[in-house]
């Protein structure tokens, strides 16, 4: 109340009238503020000062580094008492607990179910799921000369030769018809006394850059075969698919022996027929080296085509390449899609060119890599599978 009294008393002083000019509101304040202060250090007014928050009371630290847990034990007269220190008892049995967990967990992966290196048992599933699997997942039944060809025993039209020999049993009978439906997961089947495996080898897709003086099939000793070329990745098969039988390779199409490049290696049968078969209209460049000059009438009588096996023969396209430094003979760019034997040889020869050296560098949409050397190959991957027209 005093403080109130000294407020209206210095309002008072400030002799305001109703004919004065009002002055503005922050003046006001400003001076009601300042005669507050002045009044409340007249009168002897005093505030006390903010008491300080109590400090949190920290323990102090034990001379020793154990544990401080209390304990409740009875005395001697049955009072309850509280203990500092723990219970040797208590302390024994969490030693020997620790103790008796780590002694389970070696003896387990000593000698236990877990141990590292012991093959386990495969899981038995049930009827259901391995009807599931079967339905979906399994290979159906095949003919019999194509699971032998498959096998590695023979090509195609030699397992049927074996077939007809009677030198094929199936699950103890002679078996004389190629088209026999069989699977070698179930059935037992014997070529030439030799039991063939249960389990076929994997399908295999390679690109290969064809050197001259290589032919496309078995050969005879006196000719090199192109597929020697894998004699290094046959000899380390069994080492990287222990258990998996060698896969049989052979070539799809061919290149003579004259005519290097781009040439395709696998044991898929039906991945060969359907990049092979004419409906397929896989188009095939090749690159042919002339010895001598190219003029524009032997340009144009390339295009015009020529008869091949009794079939008129035209190819796609036919380009003269420019000059390079490196190399002074004149090349042309040959684009086929028919791919009859020697096509593109006799389409140069009856312009009357002479050729010098022919080399295939593309089929469909698949390039021959700039970096596989004569004589290497390189596995396909789906992308360039899907480049050569594979559909599946």
């Amino acid at each position: 109340m005093a403080a109130i009294a000294a407020a209206a008393a210095a309002f008072s002083t400030l002799n305001l009238s109703r004919t004065s000019v009002f002055l503005p509101r922050c003046h006001l304040r400003r001076a009601i503020t300042s005669s507050l202060s002045s009044a409340t250090t007249e009168l002897g007014a005093k505030f006390a000062a903010p008491k300080p928050k109590p400090k949190a009371h920290k323990p102090a630290p034990r001379e020793d580094s154990e544990q401080f847990i209390p304990w409740t034990v009875n005395d001697e007269s049955g009072d309850v008492t509280l203990k500092t220190t723990s219970s040797e008892r208590f302390l024994r049995a969490v030693v020997n607990e620790s103790t008796q967990r780590k002694k389970k967990k070696e003896d387990r992966g000593s000698g236990g179910k877990d141990k590292p290196g012991v093959p386990t048992a495969e899981p038995k599933y049930s009827k259901a799921a391995r009807r599931f699997y079967n339905e979906r997942f399994r290979e159906p039944p095949q003919r019999l000369a194509k699971v032998l060809a498959a096998a590695g025993v023979a090509s195609r039209r030699s397992s049927e030769e074996l077939i007809f020999q009677g030198k094929v049993t199936v699950n103890g009978s002679v078996c004389n018809t190629p088209q026999t439906r069989v699977d070698p997961a179930k059935d037992i089947i014997y070529v030439n006394g030799g039991r063939l495996a249960k389990k076929l080898p994997p399908k295999v897709y390679f690109a290969l850059n064809k050197p001259k003086g290589y032919i496309c099939s078995a050969g005879e000793k006196e000719t090199k075969s192109a597929l020697s070329l894998f004699d290094d990745f046959m000899k380390t098969w069994t080492k990287r698919n222990p258990g998996t039988p060698k896969p049989r390779l052979f070539t799809v199409g061919r290149l003579d022996v004259n005519t290097t490049g781009l040439i395709i290696v696998t044991n898929d049968g039906e991945f060969a027929n359907q990049i092979s078969h004419p409906s397929s209209n896989l188009s095939k460049e090749y690159i042919a080296t002339i010895s001598g000059a190219v003029s524009k009438r032997q340009l144009i009588a390339i295009s015009e085509g020529t008869v091949v096996e009794g079939v008129h023969c035209i190819p796609d396209l036919v380009e003269l390449l420019p000059r390079q430094p490196d190399i002074p003979r004149a090349r042309l760019r040959i684009v086929v899609h028919e791919g009859r034997n020697h096509e593109v040889r006799e389409l140069v020869k009856n312009a009357g060119l002479q050729m010098h050296s022919l080399k295939r560098v593309r089929i469909g949409a698949f390039r021959l890599p700039t970096d596989l050397g004569l004589g290497k190959h390189q596995e396909l991957n789906a992308a360039s599978l899907r480049a050569l027209g594979w559909k599946t």
